[in-house]
């Protein structure tokens, strides 16, 4: 530290709690990871494209709105889209509103993929977080977890 360095730097107590964050953040995302890849043949990646677009109308969404959605950039989704393409369990299509779009369509096997791969999905998060923590500690994680969101998104 130099002096006359403005830095405001992390008291122990921060310092603890973001190390904490990390951490924690990265072993339950490598252990959902590892997983999905086991149980299911996919990386978690694959598995939230499939989820989101279980959940959107149609089961389909614009491939920019998709992107988006899973943080991904537009050429990462679209070689993720790609070998999802691969495996039968999304098709791409022209966009009806937007000839320039183009959506990216769960299909009926990508669906089922999905079907089978969520109980064991949430299970492993159950075990390695949902029931490790009090019901206050869970909803202080969605607090947590809202208020970063909401300051990421305001600083854009």
């Amino acid at each position: 530290m130099a002096a006359g360095d403005s830095t405001k730097w992390l008291s122990p107590d921060e310092q603890r709690a973001w190390r904490s964050y990390l951490e924690a953040t990265k072993v339950l995302m490598d252990a959902l990871d590892r997983q999905l890849q086991r149980d299911a043949g996919m990386p978690h990646a694959y598995y939230e494209i499939l989820v989101r677009l279980s959940e959107a109308d149609g089961r389909s969404l614009r491939m920019s709105e998709l992107a988006e959605s899973t943080l991904s950039s537009r050429s990462r989704l679209s070689h993720a889209v790609a070998r999802l393409e691969e495996r039968g369990w999304v098709v791409r299509e022209d966009c009806l509103t937007d000839r320039r779009g183009q959506m990216a369509r769960l299909t009926d096997e990508g669906f089922a993929i999905l079907a089978a791969a969520a109980p064991g999905h949430v299970a492993t998060v159950r075990r390695l977080m949902v029931d490790v923590l009090t019901p206050k500690q869970l909803a202080a994680v969605a607090d947590i977890g809202d208020a970063i969101v909401a300051a990421v998104a305001a600083d854009r």
